[in-house]
């Protein structure tokens, strides 16, 4: 039985995946395929619980190629910590809402305020949990946790999975800070778009003068 934990970011699933390690009869990682292609971006080993956010934008193959067998899980937290989280994550390479701009509402971050890139989390964020929703509306396997009482709900989750192994060891895991994002990381990644912008300008007046 394969497990797929479906999520915005930003919500616990770091978390929830080191808590699941103390589980004996399922394997268990977070982003694990994220850099494979085609059919082998989806090779997960039976009996393996993968949480990955970025599957919310492969929900059609997922669909093909799984159907109704796996359980899915739709991990959630409140919609206002996870925008804020985001919010201190506009820059950093790789990271989702800046290419969820960038990419697919062609609006680069840099361009954008304060308050219009709280808007584009708040966007990013409804978007996320509305394709999550409606391809679970149709499964029959569905389980939904929440950040803020994950706890209560991951025994839960622990026994609809029929886990095996040590409850206690990991609801310890939900004591712990998972995936936290550095200040240090984060005034990297402002100074480097900062670079990036002032030399994108310089490039672009210089072809206007020519």
């Amino acid at each position: 039985m394969r497990v797929f934990i479906l999520c915005t970011g930003r919500s616990g699933s770091t978390a929830i995946i080191n808590a699941c390690k103390h589980i004996k009869n399922y394997t268990s990682s977070h982003e694990s395929l994220t850099h494979s292609f085609g059919r082998d971006r989806f090779r997960y080993p039976e009996n393996h619980i993968e949480a990955d956010n970025r599957l919310a934008w492969h929900l059609g193959l997922l669909n093909k190629l799984y159907g109704d067998d796996p359980i899915y899980v739709h991990l959630k937290r409140d919609k206002e910590m996870v925008a804020q989280s985001f919010l201190k994550r506009f820059y950093i390479p790789g990271s989702i809402i800046d290419s969820f701009c960038e990419g697919i509402r062609m609006t680069p971050s840099e361009k954008l305020s304060k308050e219009m890139r709280l808007k584009a989390c708040y966007d990013y964020i409804d978007t996320v949990n509305a394709n999550i929703e409606h391809f679970l509306a149709k499964k029959s396997k569905v389980i939904t946790l929440n950040l803020e009482t994950i706890r209560v709900d991951f025994i839960q989750f622990w026994n609809y999975l029929g886990a095996e192994g040590n409850l206690e060891k990991a609801l310890h895991e939900f004591d712990k800070k998972h995936n936290a994002t550095s200040q240090r990381r984060l005034n990297m990644a402002w100074r480097m778009r900062l670079i990036a912008t002032r030399e994108w300008r310089h490039i672009k007046s210089y072809f206007h003068s020519v």
